[in-house]
């Protein structure tokens, strides 16, 4: 199974995105600055012509600890995943003391899926205002392949920064588990790099789509 373990660092400095000339995807990291991310529309949809097409499996058995603990420290730097997220793409962070920069306590997030601008107060009350989204959900994975990855590989994809983005919380709630063909970031200038994405993480675990999820990542990427 490929994996690509060393892009990480890479793949750490994706935050927002949008789509370029010629049908370029471009990263757009927290400060402004943009990055390209090395593959074209046409290319995606190449990707996506490598995925197997089949019907969505049945969900018995998911569960969320079929992933392993949330939000663990994968890759052994002293901080949980879901904070290292929120550090990569929220901007102006501040950080608990004592924590070796770990805790987030406050940042700036613009918002990929909606385009809002949301100001992160850690708490109680406050810190589902910022979700961790699972690019491709957990559940539809499941459904799509997962079931059949040992747990090892099934955490790492719980905890892959490609298949994770800090998103405006009360979209990710309307978004649940729903894949391409049945939910879209509202803004549109999103869509293209939220598909290819998708198409990315489903290749490198070796997931599959259905014919309505494939047909919907077809008319995003062709829009491009």
């Amino acid at each position: 199974m490929r994996r690509g373990r060393g892009a990480l660092a890479a793949v750490l400095a994706v935050a927002l995105a949008g789509c370029g000339p010629a049908g370029k995807i471009f990263d757009e990291p927290a400060g402004g600055e943009s990055r390209e991310q090395g593959k074209s529309a046409a290319e995606a949809l190449k990707d996506l012509e490598k995925l197997p097409v089949k019907g969505r499996g049945p969900k018995t058995g998911f569960d969320r600890d079929e992933f392993g603990p949330a939000w663990a420290d994968v890759d052994r730097n002293g901080c949980d995943t879901r904070n290292d997220i929120l550090k990569r793409d929220l901007k102006d962070e501040t950080f608990r003391k004592g924590t070796n920069d770990c805790i987030v306590l406050t940042g700036i997030l613009e918002d990929p899926y909606g385009g809002k601008t949301i100001e992160f107060e850690r708490g109680e009350r406050t810190s589902m205002e910022v979700q961790i989204d699972h690019v491709v959900a957990l559940s539809d994975a499941w459904q799509k392949g997962a079931r059949q990855l040992g747990a090892a590989e099934r955490r790492e994809l719980a905890n892959d920064p490609l298949n994770l983005l800090a998103v405006d919380g009360p979209l990710n709630n309307q978004k649940s588990d729903a894949d391409a063909a049945t939910w879209l970031p509202p803004r549109r200038a999103y869509r293209c790099p939220y598909v290819s994405r998708q198409i990315s993480v489903k290749l490198k675990y070796e997931l599959w789509v259905t014919a309505a999820e494939k047909a919907a990542m077809e008319r995003v990427l062709k829009s491009c």
